[in-house]
């Protein structure tokens, strides 16, 4: 150490203020050059595809909803995780992007920090506050947020039959149906999801009902949305306001089974209809289905009706005489 005890008393004052002004540079350059390439390395996307193995993945973070969004935002690594995933590609130099191990990817707490709370950054985020369909799957069934969205790298919304990677054997049956998304009938306006009367004249409706439900947008309008193909082949129907039946329309129509009901559906609900004035008659004897008289979703056979209905097979009389005394 004596040499750098010489060279210190050597040094003229200017010169020792010339060398701590260049260990200032060279501290501060230093330090500039690390915070940007700590900056670079944790808040630029363009980072990650520095491997090669990232570049698929990045391609469709581009084409995503999410582009623009930091990937660290998403997707957090302590710093043991950064290191082993640096070794793992120097020692083994990997050609594909190892399988997950069922692990997941982005745990849910990241997701809802833009799409259940409100992130200033992100004011445009949908939220899920008032998704039934997120509260069952989310909350009561704990399902994490990528089963659904991300299943494919990147790829947020899930396609029209997601659902069927869960629900198996619930494919839709029906002349016209085959085509339709799971989202074209579940919906988010009831309790336990399933497709109210509402839903169903989405298609068999209206032009206003259509327009009403759009209105609301919900989950099961913002997205599938049946083409105007689809809607105008549905047969349409009215269902009166005084219907006797107000339930909903799976009750009798079973769309992942036997779309049209079945003879002896209508005696599920109604078992002593038999007794009722000369149903037994009519039914049993002369093998008439209900529908053979009782129009879909009317039901009532109205005087009007009568006149046309009845005389089919006899002459006119009063709907009122018939479910009297048999005589």
């Amino acid at each position: 150490m004596k040499w750098l005890s010489w060279v210190t008393e050597s040094l003229t004052l200017k010169g020792k203020i010339i060398i701590a002004v260049l260990l200032l540079v060279i501290i501060v350059g230093g330090g500039v050059v690390a915070f940007k390439f700590y900056d670079f390395t944790q808040n630029n996307p363009k980072f990650c595809i520095s491997c090669h193995l990232m570049k698929p993945a990045y391609d469709a973070w581009q084409k995503s909803e999410h582009t623009g969004i930091n990937c660290h935002e998403c997707h957090h690594l302590s710093i043991p995780e950064q290191n082993k995933l640096l070794i793992t590609f120097v020692l083994h130099r990997p050609k594909n992007v190892p399988p997950r191990h069922g692990k997941v990817i982005v745990p849910w707490k990241y997701c809802v920090e833009c799409h259940w709370e409100k992130d200033d950054k992100y004011p445009n985020a949908k939220k899920i506050n008032d998704s039934r369909m997120h509260a069952k799957h989310y909350f009561m069934e704990k399902i994490e947020c990528s089963k659904c969205h991300g299943y494919v790298v990147h790829k947020f919304t899930p396609e029209e039959r997601f659902c069927l990677r869960c629900h198996k054997g619930k494919e839709v049956h029906g002349v016209g149906m085959e085509g339709l998304a799971c989202l074209n009938c579940h919906t988010d306006r009831t309790v336990d999801l399933r497709p109210g009367r509402k839903k169903c004249l989405f298609c068999h409706g209206s032009e206003e009902v259509r327009k009403e439900l759009i209105a609301d947008n919900t989950i099961d309008v913002q997205f599938f949305l049946p083409g105007k193909e689809t809607i105008g082949k549905a047969d349409k129907i009215d269902v009166p306001k005084d219907a006797p039946m107000q339930f909903y329309c799976y009750k009798c129509h079973k769309p992942h089974a036997k779309i049209m009901p079945v003879y002896g559906t209508c005696l599920s609900c109604h078992p002593q209809i038999l007794n009722v004035g000369r149903h037994k008659l009519h039914v049993q004897t002369m093998g008439l289905e209900c529908k053979s008289c009782h129009l879909p979703h009317s039901w009532r056979v109205s005087r009007e009706q009568a006149k046309t209905t009845c005389t089919q097979c006899h002459a006119y009389k009063d709907p009122l005489t018939f479910i009297g005394p048999q005589g």
